[in-house]
């Protein structure tokens, strides 16, 4: 009798500790074999869907290295720009990669991952548009942006009314038929929209002069997964996965210079 009662105060014991100290997030992600993201899907040339229908970009190439690194698979969830952020604090996935912007606000209530690509501002409108010239031109302008994102923001600062959309692509859209009449976003993704409409009748009339970094988004509370995954991003840079990848979207290596994160 007595054996069973130490062997239940035992387990008892061990039950209590096991709560105490629950295992952290990397072990948890590498039990399961697999580490989920928050992406678009509609977001070229970062995170978007190819002829066959792959989900394939920059973002979505790196998360899958970085789930290598830490030996597991990854897999996405696709969301709308504006729902992602709240699907993460759903704990619909472990992390959002999706050109986050790493900004004061979200690191007030976010971890981020060292920056992983710094892309530059720029000012977006029609070939025939002649009033907008620089960002301060958008007073009064009615500028394309999905609501959340850092873009908006800007367009704001300068004192655009916002046109909501659902992405990048809608927003070019609205730009060309002349419901906006100008949209912000980043020189790589505009790039990478005129290398497949070159015909397409926009043009860059401005660029920021400060580049804009963006990280992985993790919700706070797991440090042991902030720095697996800043691990694995060293790694793919040191080894050669991330030129490849940047060489794949964007014909060069858009690897952010050494002391810069």
């Amino acid at each position: 009798m007595k054996k069973i009662i130490l062997a239940l105060f035992f387990n008892f014991l061990t039950l209590i500790v096991a709560q105490a100290n629950p295992p952290d997030k990397v072990s948890m992600i590498k039990s399961a074999g697999t580490i989920f993201f928050g992406t678009e899907g509609t977001y070229s040339p970062y995170t978007f869907h190819d002829d066959n229908d792959k989900l394939v970009g920059f973002d979505v190439d790196i998360g899958r290295a970085i789930a290598t690194k830490l030996g597991v698979q990854a897999k996405f969830t696709e969301g709308r720009w504006d729902s992602l952020i709240a699907g993460l604090d759903g704990k619909r996935y472990d992390a959002v990669i999706n050109q986050v912007g790493i900004t004061p606000e979200r690191q007030d209530k976010y971890d981020f991952s060292k920056p992983y690509i710094d892309l530059k501002v720029v000012l977006i409108t029609r070939d025939d548009n002649t009033t907008i010239k620089s960002f301060a031109d958008l007073q009064g302008q009615k500028a394309a942006q999905s609501l959340t994102s850092n873009y908006s923001q800007l367009a704001s600062k300068y004192g655009a009314n916002i046109v909501p959309t659902d992405g990048f692509n809608q927003s070019m859209g609205l730009v060309l038929t002349g419901r906006a009449n100008a949209t912000l976003n980043d020189n790589l993704s505009f790039l990478e929209f005129k290398k497949h409409k070159p015909e397409a009748k926009v043009k860059i009339v401005a660029s920021e002069i400060n580049t804009s970094p963006s990280g992985i988004l993790l919700r706070k509370g797991q440090p042991e997964l902030v720095s697996a995954i800043n691990t694995a991003l060293d790694e793919i840079k040191t080894d050669g996965t991330y030129k490849t990848i940047s060489i794949r979207y964007f014909g060069q290596n858009v690897l952010i210079p050494q002391g810069s994160d």
